[in-house]
């Protein structure tokens, strides 16, 4: 009989606890993923036990507090604590969001806590996001123009030409959503995934952008754009409420119309 089994190093085992201090009563257990290049050993969970009481509202509260109180090894990614820089990405109970806006109380029971999935780990929570970042820049996110500028003022837009990049230029490239996909998941060497293609689409939507037809050309690709099966993920988890699959959609539309 064939014995299926994961690799040794894809086995999550459990870790050590700290126990939360003598006298707290408000106590919640924190299930963090804990792995690390250096040591050879297989990923394990910690368990971090806090005093509700002691700790700001946010998940990425308690997670500062471990690390300047409890547990100085552990490792993670964070900066603006506003939601604006996406750096504090990771699953939490569950669902890809950002820490600094995941309130606590609204985990039920233990707060599980594990890096964004399908990418490679650098350590603990800290995803390797060095293949979504090349592929952001071969969409060349910037705006590209042949004819030259007002010599005296701004490439001005009407309102409503404005109004076209809202629901886009609010991405903070934190990739919840293209690791919540399961297409980019199965084919992400080569599917560009939902926070690629949102900010693709929004310089194919900005009307003082000239190469609309280049970057449609470089889009339409079997893989590239149309491992998109609509499965709506992306839009479900992004933390802003940001809607990457409708963006697909317009590109998928706009590429029709030019062959219509």
């Amino acid at each position: 009989m064939v014995e299926f089994n994961l690799p040794l190093n894809s086995r999550v085992g459990q870790g050590q606890t700290f126990k939360a201090p003598a006298g707290a009563k408000r106590v919640r257990d924190f299930k963090i993923y804990r792995w690390s290049p250096d040591d050879g050993k297989n990923p394990r969970t910690d368990t971090y036990q806090i005093d509700l009481d002691a700790c700001g509202p946010m998940v990425l509260d308690a997670l500062i507090k471990i690390k300047n109180e409890i547990d100085p090894t552990l490792t993670f990614r964070r900066s603006c604590r506003e939601g604006i820089c996406g750096s504090c990405a990771m699953n939490i109970d569950g669902s890809n969001t950002l820490a600094c806006l995941k309130p606590i109380e609204d985990v039920k029971g233990d707060v599980k806590i594990s890096p964004l999935p399908h990418m490679p780990v650098v350590k603990d929570l800290i995803p390797d996001l060095s293949q979504a970042y090349a592929q952001y820049r071969s969409v060349k996110p910037w705006m590209q123009a042949d004819t030259p500028a007002p010599p005296d003022g701004e490439r001005l837009q009407s309102k409503e030409e404005r109004a076209e990049l809202d629901g886009m230029w609010e991405c903070i490239l934190c990739f919840c959503c293209s690791t919540s996909c399961p297409s980019y998941w199965w084919n992400g060497d080569r599917y560009l995934g939902p926070a690629v293609l949102l900010a693709a689409y929004r310089w194919i939507a900005d009307s003082r952008d000239e190469e609309t037809g280049q970057r449609l050309d470089e889009l339409e690709d079997p893989f590239k754009l149309y491992r998109c099966h609509t499965i709506m993920n992306c839009t479900n988890t992004c933390p802003k409420g940001l809607n990457p699959a409708k963006a697909i959609g317009k590109i998928k539309q706009l590429i029709v119309e030019r062959h219509g």
